[in-house]
């Protein structure tokens, strides 16, 4: 994107500096960082300070992650099911996807006004076909994107419950698209919108297992290889998982990411001891079979506290450069040998 150097606009000057951050810049600049903003969001806000002394209050369209999500709409294709969570449950959002053909499944917003399933269309049990009202436009859409989106939607609000033996009861309101409730039934909806889990599963995992928790490299372009050659060889994990669970009639979420990550390297560490090549027609179904028996165990009704069970040690954190660090240290015991 590129804008004027005697440009007076906001929005212009801070989508610029956003993408230029995004290219340039992590988004956190240490594990421990407070997750409110990123470091893109925060330079475009510098820069916006700086060029026009303003804040980014009205600006907040470009900075916040519906943006984000925005900026990917066009990988969703027809007939593909969005799973969200309450945040992204809005009008625009969800008259957008509609448009390109694409359903969305999101959890109630709970800034919205509490459910009445006496009213609407009723297609069963707290299950009913909702009005919603084109809100006014908001500051990151033009108004030629305004004036294409419906007045009205015709949404599917139902409400189901979540009972766990030890806990109380849970009651989650969902908002979708699927309108047919023969073909897409309330048990349905709840199973789908439980996949979304998954999506905190696998960030867990690339996160703990594959230790993409702490980026190690240095520059934008070096982070961009370690990002994507973590998430290749999670593809390529998730892929050899998928193909022993096949083979072995089970699902891909059976079977355990962490085993599948310990016995593919013990595998590889076998292998280099071979010097014949035959071996692996009988190696490779052997451990895709080992692979199948690796289930991910049942844990109902699991609870456990969010606490450290290991203590770490007391030192402070790295805030300066190692030769910075260095040089105060060989500073301080200049002094004590004086």
């Amino acid at each position: 994107m590129a804008v004027s150097t005697t440009s007076k606009s906001p929005k212009a000057i801070l989508l610029t500096a956003l993408s230029v951050g995004q290219a340039k810049l992590a988004d956190y600049s240490h594990r421990n960082s407070p997750k409110k903003f990123t470091q893109p969001q925060l330079f475009a806000c510098l820069v916006l300070k700086s060029s026009l002394g303003l804040d980014y209050r009205g600006l907040e369209g470009p900075l916040d992650e519906t943006a984000l999500l925005r900026a990917i709409l066009g990988s969703l294709h027809k007939g593909d099911i969005a799973v969200m969570d309450r945040y992204y449950c809005s009008f625009m959002l969800l008259a957008l996807l509609q448009s390109q053909g694409t359903h969305a499944c999101a959890r109630k917003h709970h800034l919205r006004q509490q459910s009445d399933f006496r009213r609407g269309r009723r297609l069963g049990y707290h299950d009913h076909l909702v009005t919603w009202t084109r809100p006014q436009r908001p500051q990151w859409m033009s108004e030629e994107l305004y004036q294409q989106i419906p007045l009205k939607l015709t949404l599917r609000e139902l409400r189901y419950t979540v009972t766990e033996k030890g806990r109380r009861t849970k009651n989650v309101e969902i908002i979708t698209t699927l309108s047919d409730a023969e073909q897409y039934t309330t048990e349905d909806i709840a199973e789908l919108y439980g996949f979304r889990w998954n999506c905190e599963l696998d960030i867990r995992s690339l996160k703990s297992n594959l230790n993409l928790g702490h980026l190690r490299c240095k520059t934008p372009q070096m982070i961009e290889r370690e990002l994507w050659t973590t998430i290749l060889g999670y593809n390529l994990i998730r892929a050899t998982a998928a193909g022993a669970a096949l083979l072995h009639g089970k699902q891909p979420r059976q079977i355990s990411f962490t085993c599948t990550c310990q016995l593919v390297l013990a595998s590889w560490m076998l292998l280099s001891c071979q010097r014949n090549p035959d071996v692996l027609d009988d190696f490779i179904p052997h451990v895709l079979e080992q692979l199948a028996s690796c289930e991910v165990a049942n844990r109902p009704n699991r609870l456990e506290p969010r606490v450290l069970k290991r203590r770490r040690h007391g030192y402070k954190l790295m805030t300066k450069p190692r030769d910075v660090l260095r040089a105060e240290l060989q500073k301080k015991m200049h002094v004590k040998t004086r």
